[in-house]
């Protein structure tokens, strides 16, 4: 293609004449409207939605901690029945919310008016009120929600918490500086500015290229929010455009107050700082509206260079700036001489917050790899992305917060993990679907990209394995005749010949107990016992069953993994222990619903997948092991009173890593604790990570949908000698109930004499 040289005067007039083009397109009336100002502004970054808060029948209000999710939703309490969206009442005997519109399960809602029926005595959720009818029974089944919560603003985790604020609460000399330095005829003109226009065309038409956008606080907005930073004609028209939309739609307040909420403000601990309120916190430690003019001027002043006029890199290029400002309001008379001198003679001196982040950095990081697989180049590409996810906000932030509390404990608790690298990971998956609730990788804080370890640390499970040692020995022990709860096992020295060598194991304690029921030696985590029904079972059956539950192993693994010797990760554990909650079927964990653009077209979706793993009577049963251990075995530190809790411990070999793995309600949760060195943590499963373990579950189980492990028809019980593992009358002495399946029963030869005792397992 040819070029053609344009002289000045050429470029004049097509200045010109694309100026008059841009001001008829801006002048012409246009059908338009917007449904709400987000859905008008769009976004330019991600938008990372929780999944939607559901409301259980049977749950208290309490159980489902209602008034702070709604809180933290930004709900605002009434006292009496709501009358607009965004408002909640809760009395003695009924609970209304009045739901904001809002987007879930990919489609918009309409706002919606719910009324609870309390149970006066006890806060219990037992009906619905519906406009105009008496309260009606609430079914399990009813699907009441909350709507989603936002948990970030983009998929790298940069973005500081946003301080909101609402313009009727700020002082003049807070909002007015941003006006003197942006568009001082805010409220005189309407979307555009036509002698702002004119005054950047000149400018324009003297650089030969456009250097000035003339633009007003309506077009910067929309610009900031939705289209490139590109300093083109083309978009110029469309700001202008879509600006005369915003303005036919909302107030000239409405729209300042959403832009002092999102104007970009710079960077601050490595984290974007986007709106006043934010700002206000992360460079002078105060409230917006406690600003003094100094300050105000200063913030206004960045808004043309957040990062080269930083009051933290460049505090002088910062005062000029903002003397500057001042100057205008002084012209304007928004400022007396007095107040302008005053703050004139004040240095930018910042007193630094660095802001903090609420984003799930660890799992954000997640979310970010399963949308690019699935949606390569779509994520962050600046046209509006949305991401819902399987997040419960409530149970993300309980498991944060119990992640940091246990690092404090356990360093107080025990001087020689102070300056250590002491971490924690933590994963909670929906019983029913594999769905991820909550994933904690390390600390808290730790910055957006950190180490995850819930998918990344391939650490050394230890026992927490061990159930599925009894797993394949209770559903096919390898082709030969399944044990069961009350098979008995050898606990005796043991050496086994390899072919690198003997092999001793032992049991954590280094004592003996001659003969355990299965049952016993997997609640005592009994090392020698383990190990026999392994090798009974033949030690490569068990490792198939391993890889079912997707625990991988190397090639020719030794004997000792059954004993936890291999490496794994928490989300590995996690989905295997899902094989108990289903049972039989292991649930591929998933973090996101799906993805759409900022208008709703969706881009993917992700649906729950399972595999099946076992016999589902033989899972069952395996469970019903695991609540032995929680009730009188190792993993008594994660007992929750009125909650059915099967777990396991584990600690890996010179308790350098500790786990904490089982399941209650709706929930799978697994705790790891250990050193990002791999040095010698010191401490087992059950008291390291077993606390962390049962403050998260203690809250989370509660708040969630309620869920029983169904026991699978061809499950029977019946009464069983301890001593002997044969079948006897119910309530005999040195005798307890146990769970079979049938088939596998240990019956008696011999009616008119007693059997011998079952075999032991050698």
């Amino acid at each position: 293609m040819r070029q053609v040289d344009l002289s000045t005067a050429d470029r004049g007039r097509l200045t010109r004449v694309a100026g008059a083009l841009l001001l008829g397109l801006a002048l012409l009336p246009t059908p338009l409207r917007a449904a709400s100002l987000e859905d008008t502004l769009g976004r330019n970054e991600t938008r990372v939605l929780s999944a939607p808060v559901p409301v259980p029948a049977g749950r208290t209000v309490e159980e489902l901690a209602l008034d702070e999710r709604l809180e933290r939703l930004g709900y605002r309490r009434v006292h009496e029945r709501p009358t607009q969206p965004g408002e909640y009442f809760h009395g003695n005997d009924r609970y209304w919310i009045y739901r904001r519109p809002c987007r879930a399960d990919g489609r918009d809602h309409d706002a919606e008016l719910i009324g609870l029926a309390l149970e006066r005595s006890t806060g219990r959720i037992v009906g619905r009120f519906r406009e105009g009818q008496p309260p009606q029974p609430l079914a399990r089944e009813d699907e009441i929600w909350l709507e989603p919560q936002l948990l970030a603003e983009s998929l790298a985790g940069d973005r500081a918490e946003r301080i909101l604020v609402q313009l009727s609460e700020l002082p003049e000399r807070v909002w007015r500086p941003v006006l003197a330095a942006e568009d001082a005829r805010f409220f005189e003109h309407g979307a555009i500015d036509l002698r702002a226009m004119a005054r950047a065309a000149i400018h324009n038409l003297l650089e030969g290229r456009v250097v000035e956008g003339g633009s007003t606080i309506t077009q910067q907005l929309i610009k900031n929010r939705d289209l490139s930073s590109r300093r083109t004609l083309g978009r110029k028209a469309s700001e202008a455009i879509r600006a005369r939309e915003l303005e036919d739609e909302y107030g000239k307040e409405e729209i300042l107050q959403a832009y002092l909420n999102s104007v970009y403000l710079g960077h601050v601990g490595g984290l974007a700082v986007h709106g006043i309120g934010t700002a206000a916190r992360a460079y002078f430690s105060r409230p917006a509206a406690e600003l003094s003019l100094a300050e105000a001027a200063a913030l206004a002043a960045m808004i043309q260079g957040p990062n080269r006029l930083s009051p933290l890199d460049d505090a002088a290029a910062l005062r000029g700036r903002r003397d500057w400002v001042l100057g205008r309001m002084e012209e304007l008379g928004w400022a007396t001489p007095a107040e302008v001198a005053q703050a004139t003679a004040t240095p930018v001196t910042p007193r630094p917050s660095p802001p903090v982040s609420r984003s799930p950095v660890h799992l954000l990081t997640w979310v970010k790899e399963e949308v690019e697989r699935a949606a390569p180049n779509k994520a962050e590409e600046g046209r509006g992305f949305l991401v819902e996810t399987t997040v419960d906000p409530y149970l993300q932030e309980l498991a944060q917060q119990a992640v940091a509390r246990r690092l404090a404990d356990l360093r107080q608790d025990h001087p020689g993990l102070r300056g250590s690298s002491l971490t924690a990971a933590v994963v909670a998956l929906d019983a029913r679907t594999g769905a991820v609730l909550a994933a904690v990788g390390g600390d808290p804080d730790d910055p957006p990209g950190s180490f995850d370890r819930v998918r990344a640390a391939k650490r050394q499970p230890g026992s927490v394995v061990k159930p599925f040692v009894a797993l394949e020995a209770i559903d096919d022990c390898g082709g030969h005749d399944p044990l069961t709860a009350s098979s008995r096992i050898a606990d005796e020295p043991l050496s086994i010949s390899l072919p690198t060598g003997g092999w001793e194991p032992h049991n954590f304690d280094d004592r003996y107990l001659g003969t355990v029921l299965l049952r016993e030696a997997l609640a005592e985590s009994r090392n020698v016992p383990t190990v026999r029904i392994a090798r009974w079972c033949g030690f490569d059956a068990t490792a198939g069953l391993f890889e079912r539950v997707g625990l991988a192993l190397p090639p020719s693994a030794p004997p000792s993994f059954v004993l936890g010797a291999l490496e794994t990760t928490p989300l590995a554990v996690a989905r295997a222990f899902t094989v108990f909650a289903t049972p039989g079927r292991v649930l591929e964990p998933f973090p996101v619903v799906r993805v759409a653009t900022a208008t709703g077209d969706s881009l993917e979706r992700w649906q729950p997948r399972s595999n099946k793993a076992a016999d589902p009577a033989a899972a069952y049963i395996v469970r019903d092991l695991l609540r032995t251990a929680v009730e009188e075995g190792t993993a008594t530190s994660g007992a929750i009173a009125g909650l059915d809790v099967a777990a396991k411990t584990g600690s890996s070999s010179g308790l350098r890593d500790a786990w904490f793995a089982g399941q209650a309600g709706s929930v799978v949760a697994v705790v790891w604790v250990g050193l990002d060195d791999g040095g010698r943590l010191g401490l087992t499963g059950a008291a390291a990570a077993g606390p962390l373990w049962r403050e998260l579950m203690a809250g989370a189980v509660p708040a969630r949908p309620p869920y029983a492990v169904e026991r699978p028809g061809n499950v029977v019980e019946r009464w069983v000698q301890e001593k002997t593992g044969l079948l006897v009358k119910p309530g005999r002495a040195g005798s307890r109930p146990e769970l079979y399946r049938e088939g596998d029963l240990a019956r008696r030869k011999h009616w008119w004499r007693p059997d011998k005792p079952m075999p032991v397992i050698e």
